[in-house]
């Protein structure tokens, strides 16, 4: 009381703490000399600047009865090519009546449907345009967990939004829309909101390593991309015959657990297997000798625990070209050549 005097903030460091300490600074020294964090910042200015002018905001809607494009939902998207194909999410353009793409420039085209996989959450559009800047698919293969990425869209409708994190995980499966796994995500931190769907992730040299497509809500630093190998192989499919082909037996499974005693008569590698629970009457495994009942173990040699096993063997398989499924039938063990199908 009196004439002493209080430390304003003395309440929250203490008064002892509070006369004996200085203001936390921050070394000049460190600050003047070049570190990993200025390192970090010129590499992630260097990719935006050069790959900023890639990145659309696509919008989709219907057309008013006055000819005006009426919005009804957005996402994100990139070019690939100099004349006009660009990269998105399939969920993004699925109900679209009319696409329209938005440039950084400010510029805005309309854009067409070029072909969408459901199944990897991927789709083509392409607008009628030339020389655009585009960004090249880099190899996902090479990701390392915890290397720096970038990752670019228009989340919320706010335009050219960058955000960065590193790989967290690889390998990850995410079940697409139409109930089929999508194989090898990559697991990020670079924050995404809505409208990041189907932007650009990206690696330090500014190549696309996936596309972002989905985050877990509620959460914080869980973003999800379709790996840029997996992007190669369906736009190719896409751009080639506008949709992707994939072999299918028209069985109807579901897991099961195998009889230790089983697994050991037969040297089993696993004590799953998938029971054939029903056969398509116009499915391709109708012609085969495979029956209800029968065990299914592998497909080609390669072993099957899982529904999802079947549709990942599946997914490789060219369509119309025989194939051995091992089954466990009673005491027997027996392959049967099936001829898949394209799948509808």
């Amino acid at each position: 009381m009196g004439d002493e005097k209080k430390h304003p903030l003395g309440w929250l460091s203490g008064e002892a703490a509070a006369e004996s300490s200085a203001p936390c600074q921050v070394d000049k020294e460190a600050v003047s000399s070049p570190d990993l964090l200025d390192a970090y910042s010129k590499a992630v200015i260097a990719v935006v600047e050069a790959i900023g002018p890639a990145v659309v905001s696509i919008s989709i809607g219907q057309e008013t009865q006055q000819s005006e494009f009426e919005p009804m939902g957005a996402g994100s998207g990139f070019a690939v090519t100099p004349d006009g194909y660009l990269l998105t999410n399939s969920h993004v353009v699925a109900e679209a009546k009319k696409i329209e793409v938005g440039f950084i420039d400010g510029a805005r085209r309309q854009a067409t449907l070029i072909g969408m996989d459901a199944s990897t959450d991927l789709a083509v559009v392409r607008v009628n345009a030339a020389g655009l800047p585009y960004a090249e698919l880099g190899e996902s293969s090479d990701l390392r967990v915890g290397q720096l990425v970038i990752a670019m869209g228009n989340p919320l409708g706010f335009q050219s939004t960058v955000s960065t994190g590193v790989i967290s995980a690889l390998g990850r499966t995410l079940r697409s829309q139409m109930g089929r796994l999508i194989e090898n995500i990559i697991q990020h931190t670079a924050p995404l909101n809505p409208g990041n769907s189907g932007g650009p992730l990206l690696d330090a040299k500014g190549r696309v390593v996936g596309i972002n497509t989905a985050i877990i809500a509620m959460a914080q630093g869980i973003g999800f991309s379709i790996p840029s190998n997996t992007v190669k192989w369906v736009v190719s499919q896409l751009l080639t015959q506008g949709k992707v082909r994939r072999s299918y037996l028209g069985l109807v499974g579901y897991p099961r657990q195998l009889d230790r005693r089983i697994v050991r008569f037969h040297k089993l590698k696993n004590n799953a297997a998938v029971e054939i629970v029903g056969i398509e009457p116009t499915g391709p495994a109708k012609n085969s000798d495979l029956r209800t009942g029968d065990l299914v173990v592998a497909i080609n040699g390669k072993d099957v625990t899982s529904v999802d096993d079947m549709f990942r063997i599946l997914a490789e398989w060219p369509v119309g070209r025989p194939l051995i499924v091992t089954v466990i039938r009673g005491k027997d063990r027996l392959e049967m050549s099936v001829v898949p199908a394209e799948a509808r």
